[in-house]
């Protein structure tokens, strides 16, 4: 039995070795081919620098972790300069003096860095410089990430400085371990073990998210409790707070507007009440005696239910102002969401542009409008909202949403990458051409004096971190973007891959092929031509355009959004419907306005079409939408064949994971085809065209279908 036992346990080892889980994100360092472990080894032999600090030491340890993984060696520490050398350091640090001046270096600004390859006595010596331990921390991480993909050192010439000041998770994860639209199990945050017990989970979040420049987390739910400001809380965060200081992040907390009265025991909360005032100025201080880098709150006021400072007659501005006035003496912000609406009756993608552009220059310095990509909700498509670019005198930060509540969860693939970049790249016109979202919102068109950007947190206590091992893409554009809001999202692709998967040529082609068409493809079997809002209004899962609930808020409905009748279909938002494109600059309200130039993958979000109408391509609109949710379909089968074909180049668990991921994504994206196809055609009495493929569901048994959301966490 012995010669079989050897021979069995010479198959497993090699496949238990092999085997991964996604445990690890992009932060794998295996070992890179011999030839190229060989050449990077011939250029790197040394190292000068002093680890003489927390952020340092982190530095040192995950170069050294990395090399070590990918190369097979350590480094020989030297303080002689010398051949081969890597030297790292700022400009307190004689050796870097050397090689750099503090003109050179000051347009780094205090996160950013210089990486590239000296000449050195006929030879090169690769410089790593900042102004600041966390530049290095940043640098350290691109070097690793230029070794990963295999990337030349000797002509690296790099001069990196973040996008925006503040680059910052969202988490919506509640106190007794939920997450709020988490798809990926339980919160990471452990509360009732804390401040005793420490989850190692903690440092390696902020491992992870300083390897892509995030340096601020936003620890609780916007729908805040009042108890995470209570002593016993402040203790809790003070621990994680700790954890994340070496390693550039601040701690943000999202705060009830009601907090003085619920936690406090003031008989009021308003805005402009002095005791209301001091309550808050007191816990500040609290805050801050215990976090001396807190970062600040963020806060949902007066939407949805939540209190605010309209509740006793008060603005948006005395609300944040009072709340500013408070942290500005420890230097901490305030970001004041725009998510407002209310059931008055007029379109809901106008009111947080209603609402806000009269208090333009009202805010404090220290305050920033946070406001959603789009003028509704995270939808898989919508254009960009117009406060962006309205508010010329404001602090105004996007907030994304990386967590896909609308697009597929934790089951679909769906890269949102070009979902990001699609806002962030758009032009508001607002100051002439090229006053792009970006522009608007990092400083570079109106110098605002606070910049910062959001996403959503896809993030749990799942082995992946995310629920679906693609969705970890979700959580590494976003911090690339918010470092470099000018990158381009097929890049970050290729990046992500390669870390994460391989860097097999043949396979990053056609996985980086397939990521970049994954956000699109859910647009078409969902919402397409800029159709939204269809999903069932509870789960946001599964598709229910008929949905009707008796008594709730027209605004929750998706008929409010699709207004499907006989005639035809989409929202009338000209000048005759909504007039919510006057809401744009010029000459966007004219391109909106007119159907023949509005882009057709907002022609249902700003007009309301006959089933007849002849589209450029020739098809009308009825039988567009059918290719469209049909192209949907066929775009997941091509995703399923493409990873099919992967097979052998990774991980059998990883490969299989996501290959039954897919495999539900193409059941599903026939559902939403199926669903929202069979109930248009009882108003448009139209077939559809021969060439696609026949429903296969009835809508009868579609509307008696039940939706268990706990199945897709």
């Amino acid at each position: 039995m012995r010669p079989i036992l050897v021979l069995v346990l010479s198959i497993l080892i090699p496949i238990f070795i092999f085997a991964e889980d996604g445990s690890e994100l992009w932060l794998r360092y295996k070992a890179l081919p011999v030839a190229l472990s060989k050449e990077y080894s011939q250029q790197l032999q040394f190292i000068t620098f002093e680890t003489n600090s927390p952020t340092r030491k982190i530095a040192g340890a995950e170069l050294e972790k990395a090399l070590k993984g990918m190369l097979g060696r350590v480094l020989s520490k030297s303080r002689k300069i010398q051949e081969k050398t890597i030297i790292i350091g700022t400009l307190e640090d004689k050796s870097v003096r050397q090689f750099i001046s503090a003109d050179t270096l000051c347009v780094c600004g205090d996160e950013g860095f210089i990486l590239k390859s000296v000449d050195f006595k006929g030879d090169k010596i690769l410089l790593l410089a900042a102004n600041q331990d966390i530049g290095l921390l940043y640098g350290v991480f691109e070097l690793i990430r230029q070794i990963q993909q295999g990337h030349q050192l000797s002509n690296l010439n790099l001069k990196e400085k973040p996008s925006y000041n503040r680059r910052i998770l969202n988490h919506w994860d509640n106190l007794d371990g939920t997450v709020e639209r988490g798809y990926a199990g339980h919160s990471i945050w452990k509360w009732d073990e804390l401040p005793e017990k420490i989850s190692p989970k903690y440092e390696f979040y902020a491992q992870a998210n300083a390897s892509i420049g995030i340096n601020g987390t936003v620890l609780n739910n916007v729908n805040a409790s009042p108890k995470i400001l209570s002593d016993e809380y402040l203790r809790k965060v003070k621990v994680l707070a700790d954890i994340f200081r070496p390693y550039g992040i601040r701690v943000y907390l999202a705060v009830n507007f009601s907090s003085p009265a619920k936690l406090g025991g003031l008989p009021t909360s308003d805005p402009l009440d002095e005791k209301v005032q001091d309550w808050w100025k007191k816990k500040a201080d609290e805050i801050y005696n215990l976090i001396p880098d807190f970062g600040g709150f963020l806060v949902k006021a007066n939407s949805e239910g939540l209190p605010g400072p309209q509740d006793f007659g008060r603005t948006h501005a005395d609300g944040a102002n009072m709340l500013a006035d408070a942290l500005a003496p420890h230097n901490g912000i305030v970001m004041w969401r725009a998510f407002v609406y209310h059931p008055d009756g007029d379109d809901r993608a106008k009111q947080a542009y209603k609402e806000f552009t009269p208090l333009d220059g009202k805010f404090r310095s220290n305050v920033i409008i946070q406001v959603k990509n789009g003028p509704i909700d995270f939808q898989p498509r919508e254009p960009f909202s117009p406060l962006f670019g309205a508010m010329k005198n404001t602090n105004l930060m996007p907030e994304f949403q990386i967590t896909k509540e609308y697009l597929g969860m934790n089951t679909h693939l769906a890269y949102l990458g070009p979902l990001f970049e699609e806002c962030l790249d758009a032009d508001t016109y607002v100051l002439g051409k090229n006053s792009t979202v970006a522009r608007v919102t990092d400083g570079s068109l109106f110098r605002n004096k606070v910049t910062a950007i959001a996403g959503v947190a896809n993030i749990g206590e799942d082995v992946n971190w995310c629920g679906h091992q693609f969705n970890q893409a979700n959580w590494y554009v976003f911090g690339r973007l918010a470092w470099n809001n000018k990158l381009s999202s097929g890049e970050i692709a290729t990046e992500w891959i390669e870390q994460t998967f391989s860097r097999d040529p043949e396979f990053v082609s056609e996985v980086g092929s397939m990521m970049m068409q994954s956000r699109e493809a859910v647009v078409n079997y969902m919402t397409p031509m800029g159709l939204h809002h269809l999903m069932g209004w509870d789960h946001h899962y599964g598709p229910e355009p008929w949905c009707a609930i008796p008594n709730a808020r027209p605004d929750w409905m998706p008929s409010y959004y699709h207004k499907a009748d006989s005639a035809g279909i989409g929202f009338d938002r000209t000048s005759t419907g909504s007039n919510a494109v006057g809401q744009y600059a010029e000459p966007l309200r004219s391109l909106y306005e007119n159907v023949a130039t509005c882009a057709e993958i907002y022609l249902l979000w700003f007009h309301h079409l006959s089933w007849n109408y002849i589209l450029p391509n020739g098809n009308n609109l009825w039988d567009e939408l059918c290719y469209k949710y049909s192209s949907g379909v066929n775009s997941v089968k091509s995703f399923q064949k493409t990873w099919d074909n992967q097979e052998g180049k990774i991980d059998e668990e990883r490969f299989r994971e996501v290959q039954q991921k897919l495999a539900i994504q193409e059941k599903e994206a026939v559902w939403w085809r199926d669903a929202c196809l069979l109930y248009f055609q009882t108003f448009s009495n139209k077939p559809i065209p021969e060439k696609l493929d026949r429903p296969i569901h009835q809508l009868d048994e579609l509307k008696k279908q039940k939706f268990n959301l706990k199945n897709h966490n």
